[in-house]
């Protein structure tokens, strides 16, 4: 695939219909630009569905004020938690290929045509990935992710690296959503869950040397709380602890929680390495735990 090329739209004929189910909580600060960004796709054939999911700062208010101008299906539910969202969403999802953005950051105009000319001329792909640039709360770029060729990712590196394709990027098939079971409500993280899922199920996984996404950093991120960020991907790795690597994965998630603990609490980042295993530290772990020691800032 031409990736110079690629993002020509499809012809309204022969466009598969994407689902795009986006779940939201507490987002009204870029509800606006955000849904001003997916409907400026130059892909012809998509729906949106957007789940509120227990907001408290006014998001369900001004959805409700946007839908007179998008079109859009908009649902409601106590908090439950993004995963418990996107299975709401995907029960009223027509699509064939399905698409979970989040409503603080900014798709592209070329996201969706670009990711669906993919998984139409590869069809043995159950889900493919891409780039992103990362802004601050204001917009402001951060940082761009780069790369030169499309990355095929095997399950083993998925597992024992805890690499994801983040949700803002994925683009799911809708039948490989079913057969893996969609999310697991009780895991509040949503895409490593599912990146291991389609994975471990035999469906390749590729990621795109083309950025399609601005990726909002902000304290609300789900994926800045470690606490949660671990509880879930422990869950999202236990259906796997037979598996010969199950030691390097777990190794893999506390390290990756444990990024944003040395900074933030060294009580618990300590407490966390204490669950690894001398025999098992890896160079991630020494990394993070020479952080710790000569980081001033965080609780103790």
């Amino acid at each position: 695939m031409d990736m110079n090329t690629a993002t020509s739209p499809h012809e309204p004929g022969d466009a598969p219909l994407i689902s795009i189910v986006v779940p939201c909580f507490n987002a009204m600060r870029y509800l606006d630009e955000s849904l001003r960004s997916i409907y400026a796709q130059d892909y012809p054939n998509f729906e949106v569905i957007v789940v509120d999911d227990g907001s408290s700062d006014g998001s369900l208010e001004r959805l409700r004020e946007l839908q007179a101008e998008y079109d859009f299906q908009l649902f409601s539910q106590t908090n439950a938690g993004v995963s418990a969202a996107l299975n709401h969403g995907l029960q009223h999802a027509r699509g064939v290929y399905v698409a979970t953005p989040d409503l603080d950051d900014i798709m592209l105009p070329h996201s969706l045509g670009l990711r669906a000319r993919y998984l139409d001329e590869h069809p043995e792909v159950g889900c493919v990935g891409a780039l992103v640039t990362y802004i601050d709360p204001d917009g402001r770029t951060l940082k761009e992710q780069s790369a030169s060729v499309v990355r095929e990712w095997s399950f083993e590196e998925i597992f024992c690296e805890a690499m994801v394709i983040g949700a803002p990027v994925s683009l799911y098939r809708m039948d490989v959503l079913r057969q893996v079971g969609f999310y697991d409500p009780q895991i509040r993280v949503q895409d490593f869950q599912m990146t291991l899922r389609i994975s471990a199920a035999g469906h390749p996984t590729h990621v795109l040397p083309v950025v399609v996404t601005r990726y909002r950093r902000h304290p609300n991120n789900l994926s800045r709380n470690y606490r949660v960020l671990l509880d879930a991907d422990l869950k999202a790795i236990e259906p796997y602890r037979q598996h010969p690597l199950y030691e390097r994965g777990r190794v893999a998630v506390i390290n990756k929680a444990l990024k944003y603990a040395v900074v933030q609490n060294r009580r618990d980042a300590w407490r966390m390495i204490c669950m690894i295993p001398w025999r098992l530290m890896d160079r991630t772990t020494l990394k993070r735990a020479r952080r710790l020691l000569f980081h001033r800032g965080g609780r103790k």
